[in-house]
């Protein structure tokens, strides 16, 4: 079980890493972001930005490399992210005036990162 934990960790250090970078990516672009690991009765939102009342959803990906992180978003965790995002709206009205969408940000083992903006929208879960 000691491995887990560690495992678990180094998971977690990681993941804070790539939103670290993914949040410095917006930023960069403009983007404020609102909120970070937003816990909801959904599930969690890495990120939340906004830019010109843009509301950005943004689920950040690490993998060794920008293709296998890619591929790590599946249609289940797709519903999930789409249904923690319609929470988080009713959470807080008055956001998100110039439209919602979903981003998708991927990180890899050297650090570069690529946004896929707009990756997918309500009602295409797969």
């Amino acid at each position: 079980m000691e491995r887990r934990g560690v495992e678990r960790k180094a998971a977690d250090r990681r993941g804070r890493h790539a939103e670290d970078r993914a949040a410095a990516a917006l930023a960069a672009e403009g983007w404020e972001v609102l909120a970070r690991r937003v816990r909801t009765p959904a599930g969690e939102l890495d990120l939340v930005a906004e830019r010109g009342g843009l509301l950005a959803f943004v689920e950040v990906k690490a993998r060794a490399t920008l293709a296998d992180a890619a591929f790590a978003l599946g249609p289940a965790q797709r519903g999930r992210l789409l249904r923690a995002g319609e929470w988080w709206l009713g959470a807080n009205p008055g956001r998100g005036a110039a439209g919602v969408r979903f981003d998708v940000v991927l990180v890899d083992a050297e650090g570069r990162v690529r946004r896929i903006a707009d990756a997918f929208r309500l009602g295409d879960q797969g």
